[in-house]
């Protein structure tokens, strides 16, 4: 990690995301999908829902620190609040 000038916790955020990928690509293969139309109106995929969900939650962290500043795993909760949103309803 010292030649990248990486912390635990950037690092720890990319394995979650590269262990996020992989599990979507094996649910992908051993249980095919067909996309559904949600309160978008947009067909959407597993992979599709958690890209918007993704996004969404850098929206909310970046929001997060620039009005509150503060207490991050707060914006964590909230961005789990979303994701849940997103898989049941989008």
């Amino acid at each position: 990690m010292d030649w990248m000038a990486w912390t635990w916790p950037t690092a720890a955020f990319f394995g979650v995301i590269a262990l996020l990928l992989i599990t979507f690509t094996i649910l992908a293969i051993r249980f095919p999908e067909t996309p559904r139309v949600g309160v978008l109106r947009i067909e959407t995929t597993r992979g599709d829902r958690l890209f918007i969900t993704l996004l969404g939650s850098a929206f909310i962290n970046l929001a997060w620190l620039g009005l509150l500043g503060a207490n991050q795993p707060y914006a964590l909760i909230l961005c789990m609040l979303y994701a849940a949103a997103v898989f049941r309803w989008v």
